[in-house]
């Protein structure tokens, strides 16, 4: 059964879901980035988002641009049991072993018995001194490590695709309280209609003939 952790996103008055923005296509599109981060009778919301294309640009990364904007960095952690589908999230003021430890307490509540193996990446604070200090208790659960750059191993990737759309997607955030709330919320939604992840697509279906025709020599 994977699970799989989150990634960070930003609160207090912005968001954040990439790590760095794209560059700009032409001097007319960066102009006009520049030109809304300055203005002031812009929506505060437009105001913002240029302004954190502009400190990407710049070469900031989120921790850097959340203290530029006086923003509170936000993570959200996620695992999925593939075999029906369910998610279990949990909202973080950052990403550290602590939080991670607290995460897979969640795992393991949610999964009374049995082995729990959770594939995830190579990050610090999966396999630190404390995580594994901590497992050492928790002898039910098994980490698989992916290799670096082959996060398309993971289904998880596919259901954060899914999560980005229904709980982030066109909003803005006063607050971290309001991401952890809006990150609950999908989550339940999610797992209303949730079914078993498979690699692959689905076989198509049969197609029935309307008629059979039978050839005679």
């Amino acid at each position: 059964m994977p699970w799989w952790r989150g990634g960070v996103v930003l609160g207090g008055g912005c968001w954040v879901m990439v790590l760095r923005a794209r560059p700009g296509r032409d001097e007319g599109e960066r102009a006009l980035v520049r030109r809304l981060s300055r203005a002031r009778k812009a929506p505060l919301d437009v105001v913002t988002r240029a302004r954190m294309v502009e400190l990407s640009w710049a070469g900031l990364r989120v921790p850097a641009i959340a203290d530029e904007l006086g923003c509170s960095e936000k993570t959200v952690y996620g695992g999925l049991r593939v075999r029906d589908g369910q998610q279990i999230t949990m909202a973080a003021s950052s990403r550290n072993s602590v939080f991670y430890q607290q995460f897979l307490q969640l795992v393991e509540d949610s999964n009374p018995t049995g082995e729990i193996w959770i594939v995830t990446d190579n990050l610090s604070s999966h396999n630190s001194l404390s995580t594994r200090t901590w497992l050492e208790d928790h002898p039910r659960i098994r980490h698989a490590f992916i290799p670096v750059g082959a996060c398309w191993l993971n289904l998880q990737e596919g259901w954060w695709r899914i999560f980005r759309k229904t709980a982030l997607a066109g909003r803005s955030f006063a607050n971290p309280d309001d991401i952890a709330q809006a990150t609950a919320l999908a989550t339940q939604q999610l797992n209303a209609r949730a079914r078993p992840w498979v690699w692959g697509r689905p076989a198509p279906p049969t197609r029935q003939l309307r008629r059979r025709y039978v050839y005679i020599q």
